[in-house]
């Protein structure tokens, strides 16, 4: 990859030993949590090289395992990540297995419910979540549309020790589909079918946080029936740089000071906030007495509401 043997070569010039050791001396650990880490050249930065060699050991472990068919590659608006999804779908598609493209940049959820709706055997995500601008990652999905848990990660990061020379990993884009705007609808619908019917007029306030959620969300709550939300202009578009927050977790101290600023001066009756990949949901309400008038709800607090929900509209629904 230019990008990163231009890098290299900035770093041998500079005699930069300490540089070279950081970037070449281990490789990038495979965990529950995928890959993670910043952008930049050897096996212990995310780069083009690294994707390849992960999903080719991915392809790998789901053959051992007997796992064969399609899987789904979704991706983020991050640095990297478009380049990033193209080779993990190549690599896929040149080990034998079908793959389905989503089409765009699009939430992390949409990735996992495309990984059950399709019946695939495996999803891939190429996002860092909610780190700094400077990292990209990939997440992995199995055919349960959750992500990977102990002792999958260790015997996928085996296979991905094992994997050879990079030039001898074929790629291909023959097997590559395409998804369809289909595959968003059915979520959307899914989305939708976990509402009871009731009022629908409420003022919400909404930041994508430089992500990918505001289209999604948008679409959500046009088909749910209720009013448009109150987009934070300033952090509605994905932003790779994320230039309004420090750090693009909506939980961090400050990082929904715009959207708690809008709130107040449109008298909204609750804030939402996804983090940069939209599988992160920070909520805030009113409440006078707290500073500002507004308090964001706890993980804990906002995790009990939504079991509560699931519950009352009956176990099997959550499973739909």
């Amino acid at each position: 990859d230019p990008g990163t043997r231009a890098e290299v070569d900035a770093l041998l010039a500079a005699a930069d030993t300490a540089g070279l050791e950081e970037r070449f001396g281990e490789r990038l650990q495979f965990g529950t949590a995928g890959l993670r880490g910043a952008l930049g050249a050897g096996p212990n930065r995310m780069n083009r090289a690294l994707v390849r060699r992960a999903t080719a050991g991915v392809a790998a472990w789901l053959r051992a395992e007997g796992r064969i068919g399609p899987v789904v590659v979704g991706r983020d608006a991050r640095h990297g990540s478009a380049d990033f999804a193209a080779d993990t779908a190549g690599v896929l598609a040149g080990a034998g297995f079908p793959v389905l493209v989503l089409p765009r940049p699009l939430p992390t959820p949409v990735t996992a419910f495309a990984v059950l709706h399709h019946r695939a055997v495996a999803g891939i995500m190429i996002t860092a979540s909610h780190n700094p601008p400077a990292d990209n990652g990939y997440k992995l999905y199995l055919g349960d549309g959750a992500q990977i848990v102990p002792p999958v990660d260790g015997e996928i990061s085996a296979h991905i020790d094992a994997v050879g020379p990079l030039a001898d990993v074929p790629l291909t884009t023959g097997g590559v589909e395409e998804l369809g705007e289909e595959t968003l609808a059915a979520y959307l619908g899914g989305v939708v079918g976990l509402l009871p019917a009731g009022p629908r007029e409420l003022s919400v306030v909404y930041t994508a946080m430089h992500g990918v959620g505001a289209e999604t969300v948008r679409a959500a709550f046009a088909r749910a029936g209720f009013p448009a939300p109150h987009e934070v202009a300033e952090q509605v578009e994905p932003d790779p740089d994320f230039p309004t927050v420090a750090f693009p977790n909506p939980e961090e101290p400050g990082a929904l000071d715009l959207s708690l600023a809008k709130a107040r001066a449109v008298g909204a009756d609750l804030v939402l906030a996804n983090d940069p990949d939209a599988d992160r949901l920070a909520v805030a309400i009113p409440d006078p007495d707290a500073d500002g008038g507004w308090r964001p709800l706890t993980g804990d607090e906002l995790g009990a509401l939504l079991a509560n929900h699931l519950l009352r509209r009956g176990a099997h629904s959550a499973v739909d």
